[in-house]
């Protein structure tokens, strides 16, 4: 199994595409700068180019663990990686090899891995932050919709 790197590259962008959607003030950009207390002086603060630059650094490093996620094969070969050549490994991949290798398929996983890592992860930062359930909603949901449309393309494209 070989690893789709033109499919990463695009799961990569995802989220920077998905994100200047969500966070426009016409869908939920107001209701996130009021949950979670920015204002448009913070916003004009930082430094865009750095800012967009680790985000895109961030998203392969996510599409890359992603991938794994949403693609069982990848599993399987993990465990043959120091004999790929067994009899086992190939009839395992003979009977397998492409199972649940669609764009379904890997958007459930990503919207899976969004309800069981990211709310978790979120929920948790937020209640510390003492940020209410609208912008955990806002921000789980917008990385729901992401990781579910980065593992439809990661899963799907073969």
């Amino acid at each position: 199994m070989e690893l789709n790197v033109l499919a990463i590259v695009v799961a990569a962008i995802v989220p920077l595409f998905v994100g200047a959607i969500w966070y426009n003030p016409k869908v939920f950009g107001n209701a996130w700068m009021k949950a979670s207390g920015m204002t448009e002086e913070k916003i004009k603060s930082g430094n865009i180019a750095v800012i967009f630059g680790v985000t895109l650094v961030l998203s392969f490093m996510l599409a890359f663990s992603v991938n794994g996620m949403v693609i069982h094969q990848v599993a399987a070969e993990q465990l043959a990686f120091t004999n790929r050549d067994s009899e086992s490994f190939k009839a395992f991949m003979e009977e397998f090899g492409n199972v649940h290798r669609s764009f379904g398929h890997g958007a459930l996983h990503g919207a899976i891995g969004a309800l069981f890592f990211v709310l978790p992860v979120l929920g948790i930062n937020a209640l510390f932050e003492r940020k209410g359930g609208k912008y955990i909603f806002i921000n789980v949901a917008y990385w729901m919709v992401t990781l579910a449309i980065m593992g439809a393309i990661l899963c799907g494209w073969q």
